[in-house]
């Protein structure tokens, strides 16, 4: 806010200020200096909460304790009652200031358009307000005791209770037209032609609720001008409060301030004027306060009962679109559901099916018994892949329900409505409920394809071995046999090329074969269903060292020393396990430098639901720039240096690893070499 504005600002709230605080001194009772009313009070709060705090803040204190001093003095008010009554004003004005803006920043200030929504923002605005006022109090009639003045306890409440309410009233009267102003410039830019929308949103208000406002208007000016003027004779009010309860449970918040706003000024008004019902009260603080009391408790009542009201409509809509959201999510989660290829289906804990979508009646076929519950003749058609008939207990629903988790089950169905048997891949998941049991959440997959895929490529690989491979050991047998005869034949030139020659045809014809097996077991790992069973890591591993060491000895290689801690167990496939370490120490064992003996260490570690292994050596280590390209296909990162080999070993090993869920990645020995890191599942997850 510029400084023009803010200037522009003080000067108006000065002025209306000055107004307020000349309608309380007309409102003085008698010779006491004590207003009825002090509408300054709310003028001032809503003055100093619509500035922002600057270093010129300064300034509208000083205006404020100024217009105070001069007003009270002017119209006959002694020195003490005046000084004491400005400084009062200021301090009463800075700590609501300092209160409000700690305690609901977003409900008062410069910034502050957020409505009061709640019974809650109404405790704050009291305590708040009471807070404030009793600073006032210690200041106004306590310095005019210093001063000299006259002082009772009486004095200090009645200043006390007119300052709330006019704080209480003209405050939220004006919060509520400064919302209505800031929300309507937000909008609009300017305030130009705001009677049009008013006019506007006044037609498009129904004809009865205008004519429920003005009802109730004009009963409430009638009733209180009734019961304040014949209150000697008509002892009718008791029946004013109804008024209030009506006004706040029926119309909108800021015509309930209105109303409340419209009580005060009556009482007050008709009080001043020695009529009404608290008329009759002698003495003169006793009197404001009453009336002071019965006010703030119109308002009090009002803003209450309306806000509560507010706040439960506000919660009724929000519940209703939450309702409406959760519907549209359930609507989305069924649509997603029922257009699974996969089967779901949702157990409770007595076995009956609360959820199950189409692709498990079509899978499962109609076994449903008449109170929803699977009909246990399942079990007579169930099998497992080898053969062996499902018992009862095995069944994954069942075994969800008792608290375990089920994942990859395979089983052959033998669905009398479809075409033929089928072979699914089960995953149960245990749903806790509240009470302790469990509902058990049953994922169908249907790998019928996968398996005959499977089995199709298991018959192809066989008749690759058998039509490929034959011909090559026909191959190396008839080299060997040329061999043979060339010993018997007497030495010559051409013998010598005719050995070099076969010695070149047994070495091509040995890489065919290992391209082929490789190509084979590469095929087949990328379209294997794994199997996962628990794998004993420390075995193997001794098993395929072993077997790896006696071949280097009977080779006349020199022997390899193996290190390995304690190697946990893995839940993996055993035949891909073996294939992915007898790779790595193989390929460990043969890129070394001539002349060094192989030295592995292998370790493995826990991180969760993995079981992270390590394999290190002490081999030639791997080319700068390609710890990540070894394990593409046919790649080969010493292809000149007289190591013979595919390019498909390591990439064999990724896609084993990838295929039970987990990485391999290579990087440098720091004592030289090589080493190679992979995950596989553990064989009990982590709780």
């Amino acid at each position: 806010m510029s400084y023009r504005v803010s200037r522009a600002r003080t000067v108006m709230f000065a002025l209306v200020y000055l107004a307020a605080a000349l309608i309380g001194r007309l409102a003085v009772l008698d010779s006491t200096s004590l207003s009825m009313v002090w509408p300054a009070a709310g003028v001032g709060v809503i003055w100093f909460c619509a500035q922002p705090i600057t270093r010129r803040y300064w300034i509208d204190v000083v205006a404020l304790v100024v217009i105070s001093y001069v007003v009270n003095s002017l119209t006959g008010a002694p020195f003490s009652t005046a000084l004491s009554a400005s400084l009062a004003n200021a301090v009463q004005t800075l700590v609501f200031v300092v209160l409000i803006r700690r305690w609901r920043p977003s409900l008062w200030g410069a910034k502050g358009t957020e409505p009061m929504q709640s019974p809650r923002d109404l405790w704050i605005l009291l305590t708040a307000t009471f807070a404030a006022t009793a600073c006032g109090g210690l200041v106004g009639p306590g310095g005019r005791w210093l001063l000299g003045g006259d002082y009772t306890w009486l004095y200090s409440v009645a200043w006390m209770a007119r300052n709330l309410l006019s704080i209480l009233i003209i405050g939220l009267a004006g919060l509520s037209i400064g919302q209505a102003v800031a929300h309507y410039y937000a909008r609009h830019g300017s305030l130009a032609g705001w009677h049009r929308h008013w006019i506007a949103a006044l037609r498009a208000t129904p004809w009865w609720r205008i004519a429920e406002y003005a009802a109730i208007a004009l009963c409430t000016t009638s009733l209180y001008l009734v019961g304040f003027n014949y209150a000697n004779r008509l002892p009718i009010s008791f029946a004013l409060l109804g008024l209030t309860v009506w006004v706040a449970t029926r119309l909108a918040t800021p015509f309930v301030m209105a109303h409340s706003l419209g009580v005060g000024i009556i009482a007050a008004l008709f009080t001043v004027q020695n009529v009404g019902p608290f008329a009759a009260v002698e003495n003169i603080e006793l009197r404001t306060i009453m009336v002071q009391a019965f006010a703030a408790l119109v308002a009090v009542v009002g803003l209450a009962l309306a806000l509560g009201r507010d706040e439960r409509a506000r919660l009724i809509a929000e519940l209703a679109a939450q309702q409406e959201q959760a519907s549209r999510h359930a609507e989305l989660m069924t649509t997603i559901v029922d257009s699974m290829a996969d089967g779901l289906a949702v157990i409770d804990s007595e076995g009956r099916v609360i959820l199950r979508n189409p692709a498990s009646a079509h899978l499962l076929g109609s076994r449903i018994d008449p109170d929803g519950r699977f009909d246990d003749t399942i079990a007579d058609e169930l099998f497992h892949p080898d053969g062996s008939r499902y018992r009862d207990e095995e069944l994954a629903y069942r075994r969800a329900l008792a608290g375990e988790e089920v994942r990859g089950a395979e089983m052959m169905i033998r669905n009398p409505e479809g075409p033929e048997a089928r072979c699914l891949r089960v995953t149960a998941t245990s749903l806790r409920n509240p009470d302790g049991t469990y509902n058990a959440v049953v994922l169908y997959h249907d790998v019928t394809a996968e398996r005959r895929h499977r089995d199709e490529l298991t018959s192809f690989a066989g008749v690759v071995a058998h039509d490929l491979l034959n011909p090559l050991a026909s191959v190396d047998g008839w080299s060997n046999a040329l061999f043979e005869d060339l010993r018997e034949v007497p030495a010559h030139p051409a013998v010598d090329r005719a050995y070099a020659d076969l010695a070149r045809l047994s070495q091509a014809s040995g890489r065919m074969q290992s391209l082929i097996e490789d190509l084979l077991t590469y095929t087949t790992v990328r379209n294997a269903t794994a199997a996962p069973a628990r794998v004993d890591l420390a075995a193997l591993v001794d098993e395929i060292t072993s077997t790896r060491a006696d071949a280097a000895i009977a080779a006349g290689r020199p022997d390899p020393k193996f290190a390995f801690d304690e190697l946990p167990p893995v839940h993996a496939d055993p035949v891909l396990v073996r294939q992915l370490l007898d790779n790595l120490i193989g390929n460990a064992m043969k890129y070394t430098a001539a002349g060094v003996t192989p030295a592995l260490t292998i370790t493995a570690a826990r991180e969760g639901d993995l079981i992270r292994v390590c394999i290190a050596d002490n081999g030639i280590g791997i080319p700068a720039g390609q710890h990540d390209e070894i394990f593409a296909n046919f790649h080969r990162a010493h292809p000149d240096s007289g190591y013979h080999g595919t390019g498909l070993g390591l990439a064999i090993c990724k896609r084993i690893v990838e295929g039970h869920g987990g990485t391999i990645t290579a990087s440098d020995n720091p004592g030289g070499g090589s080493c190679f890191t992979f995950t596989l599942p553990a064989e009990i997850p982590a709780p």
